[in-house]
């Protein structure tokens, strides 16, 4: 089995989240896509420590004030399987910098929807938006785009 870890990030200030629009780096699975910030576990690495990493990496800011919201199990298909652990800040401090893997932008909460992001990544902007404090979701894509089984906390949820 190949396994994946990650982290994922929603930095939220004045009703707006940070995305990030990935647009640079070639045979990215999240090409054109907008997603948080964050990225892969290095070696020995807890999720509060990659998150923090991460995001000082691609946004120049040191998170002051964040909560881990939830793990994420993504199965994309060829047999790779990534746990993402979901975070989201709402205090921070330094200077924006240019990030290398695309464009960074404020966006209204309610505007995330009408972005060009994941199916699954719907639902845990539902929950978050809900004020889930923790949660597990399972997110099943066909090997592409399309998002075949979600579960939440171990029960299926009806997706289409």
């Amino acid at each position: 089995m190949n396994a994946l870890l990650s982290t994922l990030c929603y930095i939220e200030k004045d009703g707006k989240y940070l995305m990030l629009h990935r647009t640079v780096k070639k045979n990215d699975v999240n090409k054109d896509k907008w997603i948080g910030v964050g990225g892969h576990f290095e070696q020995d690495e807890s999720p509060e420590e990659c998150v923090l990493r991460e995001v000082f990496e691609e946004t120049g800011y040191t998170l002051t004030s964040y909560a881990y919201r939830g793990l994420v199990t993504f199965v994309s298909g060829g047999g790779v399987t990534e746990y993402m652990s979901l975070f989201t800040a709402d205090a921070f401090t330094g200077e924006p910098h240019d990030c290398d893997e695309g464009e960074l932008c404020w966006v209204d909460r309610e505007a995330v929807f009408d972005l060009n992001i994941w199916e699954g990544d719907k639902i845990f902007f539902r929950l978050l938006n809900e004020g889930i404090p923790f949660f597990s979701l399972k997110l099943v894509y066909d090997g592409g785009d399309t998002l075949v089984y979600a579960a939440l906390n171990g029960q299926e949820l009806r997706i289409r």
